[in-house]
């Protein structure tokens, strides 16, 4: 059971988001349990990882590395560029030479020979997108990188990579309380027969039902600056939840796996990456595979669904400004 991302790229159905074993979810994991956690997840048959140089900044893709080895021919390892000298609050650089050095210390870092999927992590307004497209296309001749993505770009900049280079994939939030993509990525998404990655696919950990009003995260942990995850509108929020559990409870299944399966049946094409840094929540999110939603179960969640609003923005204002529209 496999999912193609573009024309070549085969995957299990759910990936691993491996962004939060090093980075944003507060202290990072320790290194041996990070590693067990990714080793676990192909021993469960998850053969696509999601990394970037912005993760640590680099730890995370010298964790993945060091945990892929064993069985590197027989995963996807996706990683990103953009952010100047690896760090989110930098700011923006998809310079082409930037691109090139990037590549370079990623492949070192991720002990590889090649990137399976490059990524620009976020658009970059001061290089024009044909420019960034050429580099990863120079990248895929020389072997260097096997696939390029984009990430949070608009339907006006995916045309205009995809015309240069074809792209295997874009990265972007969905979930059921976050849908802004349904309107016209995906539409254009199919049209040009690319695949999507949804991160936050769990809405970074809400739709689990395991956060309310009163949950108290670590003060390193970002959603304490995001707007949605302010305590009024997660309680508000709840509604969403509700939702899941009540589809949970007919399935005998969990919040967490009801939001993956109902992503699973959006569209062929779609691979979720849901992350997690513990084993158990690994295994459950695994077991959303099994997990089928009838037509009317997706018409009875479409329906809950339109009627609420969600609360509250997704990033704080300084974050919102770097997504591409």
């Amino acid at each position: 059971m496999k999912r193609k991302l573009g024309n070549s790229l085969e995957v299990a159905p759910i990936g691993l988001g491996c962004m939060g074993l090093s980075f944003a979810y507060g202290p990072a994991s320790r290194k041996q349990d990070g590693v067990n956690l990714i080793r676990k997840a192909y021993e469960l048959g998850v053969t696509f990882f999601d990394s970037a140089e912005a993760y640590g900044p680099f730890a995370n893709e010298e964790l993945l590395g060091e945990a892929t080895a064993p069985f590197r021919d027989k995963v996807i390892i996706a990683t990103k560029f953009g952010f100047e000298q690896g760090e989110i609050n930098r700011g923006t650089d998809s310079r082409p030479e930037r691109i090139r050095r990037v590549a370079e210390a990623s492949l070192k870092r991720l002990n590889t020979e090649v990137i399976d999927l490059f990524y620009q992590h976020r658009v970059d307004p001061k290089v024009p997108i044909e420019d960034v497209a050429g580099t990863v296309q120079d990248l895929i001749k020389e072997g260097k990188v096997k696939h390029f993505g984009l990430s949070e770009a608009s339907v006006q900049t995916i045309r205009r990579a995809h015309a240069v280079q074809p792209l295997a994939a874009l990265q972007s939030e969905y979930s059921l309380w976050q849908r802004e993509v349904e309107k016209e990525i995906l539409p254009a998404l199919e049209e040009l027969g690319i695949g999507f990655v949804p991160f936050s696919p769990l809405g970074r950990g809400f739709l689990t039902g395991k956060i309310d009003e009163n949950t108290a995260f670590d003060k390193t942990d970002f959603r304490n600056m995001h707007p949605r995850f302010a305590p009024e509108n997660r309680k508000k929020n709840q509604a969403f939840v509700d939702i899941l559990q009540q589809i949970a409870s007919q399935k005998e299944a969990t919040p967490a796996q009801i939001a993956l399966a109902w992503l699973l049946a959006q569209k062929p094409w779609i691979v979720p990456i849901p992350g997690t840094t513990k084993l158990n929540r690994l295994e459950e999110n695994i077991r959303a595979l099994n997990i089928v939603l009838t037509a009317k179960d997706l018409s009875d969640i479409e329906n809950a669904a339109s009627k609420i609003t969600v609360q509250g923005a997704r990033y704080p204002e300084h974050m919102q400004k770097t997504i591409d529209k």
